[in-house]
């Protein structure tokens, strides 16, 4: 696990390049949300990250997050779920965290806006659509085709806050033939603006090795981990 100085560290420098991304977007900083991801790190180095200045946090699976929230439930981070969810433990994402950013599917949408229901008044859920943008037999998302129905679908439901869209492209070496899918995710919710008539604010794309072209192609929020906490801890 890294000191709090070496996450200290590597925020700044991660910052920095997210600031330098921007500026050639002719972009501000401040548009961009740094969510890192802290999936298979330890509540310590969540709690570590959280005294460098970081507000936003990934996690990849709901009882993994269940495990260690106890441990940092005084932080007022905002958490989010950023792996995939099977519809059978969307009541229990829906209780633990603020955003669910990987909806690809109408039933788990359902049962998201159904547990809010139970859970009386209160905030919406905030959601994103994960988008499938190309065909890799290991990644989630709703297909391409499908999106539309799915999004005007989940706009419709009373607890759930649609903000916008994500995708996990393939992984290239090269990064800027990477640049093609962010600009296709960014060309999908403009259009689901326009269809739907509401604002669809995010794009979460990019991660600790392209997420520089998904700010230069829009992108609203971008998930780093290795490049904060450093490599991920053996099971």
């Amino acid at each position: 696990m890294p000191t709090q100085n070496s996450v200290k560290d590597n925020l700044a420098r991660i910052q920095e390049r997210i600031s330098d991304a921007a500026r050639r977007a002719g972009r501000r900083t401040e548009e961009v949300t740094l969510v890192a991801v802290s999936k298979t790190h330890p509540a310590e180095a969540i709690r570590e990250a959280f005294a460098a200045g970081i507000l936003h946090f990934g996690e990849n699976r709901v009882q993994e997050w269940e495990g260690k929230r106890g441990a940092i439930e005084d932080l007022p981070g905002t958490w989010h779920l950023i792996g995939h969810l099977q519809s059978n433990k969307g009541a229990r994402a829906a209780k633990v965290f603020h955003s669910v950013d990987s909806v690809d599917d109408w039933d788990l949408a359902q049962r998201l806006n159904r547990a809010r229901e139970e859970q009386g008044p209160g905030e919406k859920l905030r959601v994103l659509i994960e988008v499938r943008i190309e065909q890799e037999l290991k990644k989630s998302g709703v297909e391409v085709p499908q999106l539309a129905e799915l999004a005007k679908n989940v706009a419709a439901l009373p607890r759930l806050q649609m903000a916008g869209l994500m995708c996990i492209p393939p992984y290239l070496e090269n990064i800027q033939h990477v640049r093609r899918y962010f600009r296709k995710l960014r060309e999908l919710r403009d259009a689901a603006e326009k269809d739907l008539h509401i604002d669809l604010p995010v794009l979460s794309m990019g991660m600790s090795h392209d997420f520089e072209v998904a700010i230069e192609e829009g992108a609203t929020e971008v998930r780093v981990g290795t490049a904060i906490f450093g490599s991920r801890p053996g099971k």
